[in-house]
C-alpha cells in the first residue's frame, strides 16, 4: 500500500509562491523595463513601439484576469464544476512564461506584441492562482500573515533582472542575449518549484477564521462597497505603471551622465521586497483599507519624488518609495477580498486584477501621447507622472471613504 504524501510545510508553500511570482511578474512582465533601453539603443523599437509592447503585455494581463474572474460562470454555463486545478494552471502559466520570454530573443518585431500579450495572460493566471492557492493553504495552516512573503517574489525578480541587465550592458551584450538569459533563468526557477505545485497531498483538515471555507460574506463586500474597492485598486495601476515602465528612460533624460542610472530599477525591486516583508510583520488587527490608503500615499510620494527633485537622491528615494508598498498593496487588497468575499475569493481577486490591468493599459499610451504633444519628452513625462500621483491620492481617499462607510 502506498504511503500518504507528506503535507506541505508553510515554508515550502511560501517559497514556491515567491518563486512563481518572481518568474511570472519579475521576469515575465517586468524584465522588459531594464531591457527597453537596450532595445531603444539598438533601434529595434522606438518609444511608440515600446509603448505598444508595454500595452500589449498589460492588455494580456487584463484578459487573463477577466478570464479568471468569469471562469466559474463560464464553467457553469458549460455544465462543468466551477472548481479548477489552480496548481496545474500555475505550472502551465510558468511554462508559457519561459517559452514566451525566450521567444522575445527572436528578431521578429511583428510577433513581439503578440508574445508580450501572451506573457501578460500567463502572468495574470500565475499571479491569481498562486495568490489564491498559497493564501488559502497558509490560512488553513493558521499562518495567514506568512502570505505576504510570497509577494517578495516580484520584487526579487525585478531586482535580479535589473542587476542582470546592468551586467549585460557593462559587457555590451545585445537585447537578444538579455532575453535569452532571462528565459533560461525563468526555466531554472520554474524547475525548482515544479514539484510543490504538483503536490497532491490533502490539505490539513483544520480551518480557522482565516480560512475561506469557514467564513461568510461580510456587508462591506456588497454592491457599491465592492465596486469602490475595485475602482480604488484600479487607480494603483495608473499610479505606478508609467514610472515602472519608463523609469530607466526618464532617469537617463534627467541624469544623462550618471553612473548610477541602471541601479534605480533594482532599487525599486529592493523596495518591493522590503515592503512585502514588512507587511508580513503586521498583526491581524487593523483595517486593511486604511493600510491600503497609507500605501497609496507612500507610493504617490515615490512617484512625485523625481518630479520635485530630479536628482540622484530624488530618483533613488522615489524608486525605493515606489517599490515599498507595491506588493503590500496587492497583499492587503487580496486579503480584503478574502474577508468580504471568502466563498468566491479567486473570482473577485480576478475582478480587482482586471481593474488594475485597465489602469496599466492606460498608462503607457497616455505617457507616449503626452510626450508626443509636449515641448519636450521631459515635459511630457512630468505631466504624466503628476497625473499618476493624483490617481494614487484619489485612490487613498476612496479607501478612506470605504473604511468610514463600511466599518470593519
Amino acid at each position: 500500500m502506498k504511503a500518504p504524501a507528506t503535507p506541505l510545510r508553510p515554508l515550502a508553500i511560501v517559497c514556491a509562491g515567491l518563486v512563481a511570482l518572481a518568474v511570472a511578474m519579475g521576469i515575465g512582465r517586468f524584465a522588459f523595463t531594464p531591457i527597453l533601453p537596450m532595445m531603444l539603443a539598438e533601434r529595434s523599437v522606438d518609444l511608440a513601439g515600446a509603448s505598444l509592447l508595454a500595452s500589449a503585455n498589460y492588455l494580456g494581463y487584463l484578459v487573463g484576469a477577466l478570464a479568471c474572474t468569469f471562469q466559474p460562470w463560464l464553467w457553469r454555463r458549460l455544465g462543468q464544476s466551477g472548481n479548477v486545478d489552480g496548481p496545474a494552471l500555475v505550472r502551465l502559466g510558468l511554462a508559457a512564461t519561459v517559452l514566451l520570454t525566450l521567444g522575445m530573443a527572436v528578431h521578429a518585431p511583428p510577433a513581439w506584441p503578440w508574445l508580450r500579450f501572451a506573457a501578460g495572460v500567463a502572468s495574470a493566471v500565475v499571479f491569481l492562482y498562486t495568490s489564491g492557492w498559497c493564501l488559502e493553504q497558509l490560512a488553513r495552516r493558521q499562518v495567514p500573515a506568512m502570505g505576504a512573503l510570497i509577494y517578495v517574489g516580484p520584487g526579487s525578480g525585478i531586482a535580479v533582472s535589473g542587476l542582470a541587465a546592468t551586467a549585460l550592458v557593462a559587457v555590451e551584450a545585445s537585447a537578444t542575449t538579455a532575453w535569452l538569459a532571462f528565459g533560461v533563468l525563468a526555466a531554472v526557477l520554474t524547475a525548482a518549484i515544479w514539484g510543490v505545485f504538483a503536490h497532491r497531498a490533502p490539505p490539513p483538515a483544520t480551518t480557522t477564521a482565516g480560512g475561506a471555507a469557514a467564513a461568510a460574506p461580510l456587508a462591506a463586500g456588497r454592491g457599491g462597497g465592492m465596486a469602490l474597492l475595485a475602482i480604488a485598486y484600479g487607480l494603483a495601476g495608473i499610479g505606478y505603471i508609467i514610472t515602472a515602465t519608463f523609469l530607466p528612460v526618464i532617469a537617463r533624460q534627467a541624469l544623462p551622465d550618471s553612473a548610477w542610472l541602471d541601479l534605480f530599477w533594482p532599487l525599486f525591486g529592493l523596495g518591493v521586497m522590503l515592503g512585502a516583508v514588512l507587511a508580513s510583520r503586521l498583526g491581524p488587527a487593523g483595517d486593511l483599507r486604511l493600510r491600503l490608503a497609507g500605501c497609496y500615499v507612500v507610493q504617490a510620494m515615490g512617484v512625485a519624488a523625481s518630479l520635485v527633485s530630479p536628482t540622484l537622491a530624488g530618483f533613488a528615494i522615489g524608486s525605493l518609495l515606489l517599490g515599498l508598498p507595491f506588493t503590500a498593496i496587492t497583499f492587503f487588497a487580496m486579503q480584503e477580498v478574502r474577508r468580504v468575499r471568502p466563498l468566491h475569493a479567486t473570482s473577485f481577486m480576478g475582478l480587482l486584477t482586471a481593474m488594475y490591468g485597465l489602469g496599466q493599459i492606460a498608462g503607457p499610451p497616455l505617457a507616449a501621447w503626452l510626450v508626443g504633444r509636449s515641448s519636450s519628452a521631459a515635459a511630457g513625462f512630468q505631466l504624466s507622472l503628476w497625473i499618476a500621483t493624483a490617481s494614487l491620492l484619489l485612490g487613498a481617499a476612496m479607501y478612506g471613504v470605504l473604511a468610514r462607510r463600511y466599518p470593519a
